[in-house]
């Protein structure tokens, strides 16, 4: 076998369709588009799921469901991923260098799934924990000192709004003297 001898499997490639070229062709005269109609004109296009002009399916059906832009901001983080972290002190930064968390996350929460045998130190505002991970985390021997957000600006009272005056009694025009 040489390279010059190489050739694709029979069957393997077949014409195209040279559609319009006469009678003698199986192609010709309505060129495989039948008679008539709107497939068969030039332009004969209609976007996808249009129906003739009926009120299209995906617009009659009402809309469901939501989806948050913010849904990756906070990642998950379980005990058994903690597990295998190398430092005792484990703040954010630290869970994304090890690659649990992603580097796009804006905080992290600790929930109970697995076991904890190691005694780390939680430390961060942006990290959050469970009730149960918290308990599991202090019984290893570790501390969980997660700094709250500082609290909103308290707001200011409304004024109170000043009573309007009493409406004053119309004066009646003065009549001038006819001279």
């Amino acid at each position: 076998m040489r390279l010059n001898s190489l050739k694709p499997a029979p069957g393997a490639k077949k014409d195209r369709h040279r559609v319009g070229r006469g009678v003698g062709s199986g192609w010709g005269k309505t060129a495989g588009r039948g008679h008539k109609g709107q497939k068969a004109r030039s332009g004969g296009f209609h976007k996808l799921g249009f129906e003739g002009g009926q009120m299209p399916l995906h617009r009659r059906l009402p809309k469901r469901g939501f989806h948050s832009l913010t849904r990756d901001d906070i990642a998950e983080v379980r005990l058994s991923e903690l597990e295998s972290i190398q430092v005792t002190d484990v703040d954010l930064a630290a869970l994304q260098s090890a690659g649990i968390v992603s580097k796009k996350a804006l905080g992290a929460k600790i929930i109970l799934a697995g076991k904890l045998t190691k005694k780390l130190n939680i430390k961060g505002a942006e990290l959050k924990a469970s009730k149960g991970a918290r308990a599991a985390i202090e019984g290893a021997g570790g501390t969980v000192e997660l700094i709250e957000a500082k609290p909103a600006a308290p707001k200011k009272e409304k004024k109170e709004k000043k009573p309007k005056p009493e409406a004053k009694p119309e004066a009646k025009p003065e009549e001038t003297p006819k001279a």
